[in-house]
């Protein structure tokens, strides 16, 4: 008697990428990806902002399929993305009979094979025997119950009569994702799942994620997430050779890595440069003893001019050889963020007095920062850290309070986000906030800057309109705006926001060693642990 439920077997569960490659466009996206996951894989993938991290999850999945090379999977594959449909009038208990169909399978076929096996029908016990394997490897029997507490554990919608597109983007993602992690598949792939999740939700996606059976592969800028679940993690970001990195220890050791290959791609750059201006000066001066240095003395015979006019001509053949046989093969290393020298000072630079801003910032707050000081301005969405970054820098006037700066000093305020004008250039732009700057007597002339000294944005992008920078690029560019003002104070609103791993990590180095006073409002779970000798305010 046949079994209407094929078995499910994690052990031998695969799923792997043979030297994967795809162009988008003009553009080749990836390049040469070999990817091997297993039941057991905990695999971050990390990159910045258009180095085909969501391309690779949709090759994983089978939703793209590569220009080269092939693509395997023996198992079931789940995939978490960040918008989930709404359409066709679903409800959450849509989607949630959906994830438990598998389950209600395989307990109607253990029913019926129970059925067969006590009316003694000839090979019922085989039967019996697969339906409850796959039961059992299912957890068929907790199925809704592991959803219901999912659900909960997310502060996702639990009312299965809610129409899905009542609900905003995060409250039907954190749907899908609790349908997931209470799911057995054999791999879960997650796109940013941090996204939409509060504490809680959080600290219950990464316990999840950590005590599955199953293999999970997530895409992330969150690097708390990937310290704290991932064993491998690939790196779609420049390398010399162009081909993904796979390093097998985990997020720290990823970070220990990369910090060494990054120092040897600087050297082995520098040496190729030094060697390719050695080159070209003695083309050069091969050059120019042809053009004037070859002539012998007045009054030498016509054989000498002519020998040596010769030896000319070969050396600077000889040299023009060597240079064209030198090739720049080491692309240029990434950039590194040079944070500028920020004056300190002990005196206080600014002071809020008992400040509140109606529904905004409900509980008076007083503080004194002077130069160099430390805080971390902690607490739920709505506790009003933004508005009372605002205030301080005299940008919101409190409803109650008062806020003083000292004479002459530089506040400087990174929002979450910024309107800047979309139809001029990025170099321009800042000319302009240069001119601004000097012109209001916020910095003096010997203290300006220019952009391409922070190692925020490289020269393709100084050409390029501001309306055409990506998300991460548009947050470098706000943040090399900041630094040109030399701001005594760096009040900092979620600063990691976009910004690549890489990038975040200088940043926070920068800010724990600069002689400005900081001050930062934050989510960032990795950026909380590396402050978290810094003092607190806590907002309710």
């Amino acid at each position: 008697m046949p079994s209407k439920t094929s078995l499910h077997a994690p052990s031998r569960a695969h799923l792997s990428l043979t030297n994967v490659g795809i162009t988008l466009g003009s553009k080749q996206v990836l390049n040469d990806v070999n990817l091997s996951v297993t039941s057991t894989s905990r695999l971050g993938i990390i990159g910045e902002n258009g180095r085909g991290k969501t391309t690779l999850l949709k090759i994983l999945s089978g939703h793209l399929t590569p220009d080269t090379g092939t693509v395997a999977l023996h198992g079931t594959l789940a995939v978490a993305e960040q918008e989930m449909s709404a359409s066709g009038g679903r409800s959450v208990g849509d989607a949630v009979a959906e994830a438990i169909a598998p389950s209600l399978e395989a307990l109607a076929e253990l029913d019926n094979a129970s059925q067969a096996l006590a009316e003694g029908d000839p090979g019922a016990d085989q039967w019996f025997a697969v339906a409850l394997e796959q039961a059992e490897v299912l957890e068929a029997w907790d199925a809704e119950r592991r959803i219901q507490l999912a659900l909960e554990a997310l502060e996702a919608e639990t009312n299965h009569a809610v129409l899905l597109s009542t609900l905003s983007v995060g409250q039907r993602y954190r749907i899908r994702l609790a349908c997931l992690l209470a799911g057995v598949h054999d791999f879960l792939l997650l796109d940013e799942p941090t996204n939409h999740l509060d504490r809680g939700g959080l600290e219950f996606l990464t316990a999840r994620l950590r005590e599955r059976s199953g293999g999970v592969v997530i895409v992330s800028h969150d690097r708390a997430l990937l310290a704290d679940v991932a064993e491998s993690v690939l790196s779609l970001d420049p390398t010399p050779d162009g081909r993904p990195r796979l390093y097998g220890d985990g997020y720290a050791g990823y970070l220990n890595r990369w910090s060494a290959e990054r120092v040897q791609w600087e050297q082995d750059y520098a040496q190729q440069q030094a060697e390719h201006a050695r080159l070209q000066q003695d083309l050069q001066s091969a050059q120019d003893r042809l053009i004037s240095g070859w002539r012998p003395a007045k009054g030498s015979g016509k054989h000498r001019r002519a020998t040596r006019a010769a030896s000319s001509v070969h050396s600077v053949q000889r040299r023009q050889a060597a240079l064209d046989a030198h090739a720049l093969s080491i692309p240029e290393p990434p950039l590194v963020l040079s944070f500028p020298s920020l004056a300190s000072s002990n005196t206080i630079l600014l002071s809020a007095d008992a400040v509140s801003v109606a529904e905004r910032l409900p509980h008076p707050i007083s503080l004194d920062v002077c130069g160099g000081d430390r805080l971390v301005v902690t607490g739920p969405n709505g506790s009003g850290k933004s508005s009372l970054l605002n205030v301080l820098a005299g940008q919101l006037s409190p409803t109650a309070g008062k806020i003083h700066h000292r004479h002459g000093a530089r506040i400087g305020l990174l929002q979450q986000e910024s309107e800047l004008p979309g139809n001029i250039q990025v170099n321009q732009l800042f000319a302009s906030h240069i001119q601004r700057l000097l012109s209001r007597e916020l910095i003096r002339a010997d203290e300006v800057l220019d952009l391409e000294v922070f190692g925020l944005l490289n020269s393709d992008e100084l050409a390029t309109p501001v309306r055409e920078l990506s998300m991460g690029q548009h947050r470098r560019l706000e943040l090399a705006l900041l630094l040109a003002s030399r701001p005594q104070v760096l009040l900092l609103d979620e600063p990691t926001n976009h910004l690549s791993i890489r990038l975040v990590d200088e940043l926070t180095e920068a800010l724990e060693i600069t002689g400005a006073a900081v001050v930062i409002a934050t989510h960032d779970r990795q950026l909380l642990r590396d402050t978290a000798h810094w003092p607190r305010l806590q907002l309710q």
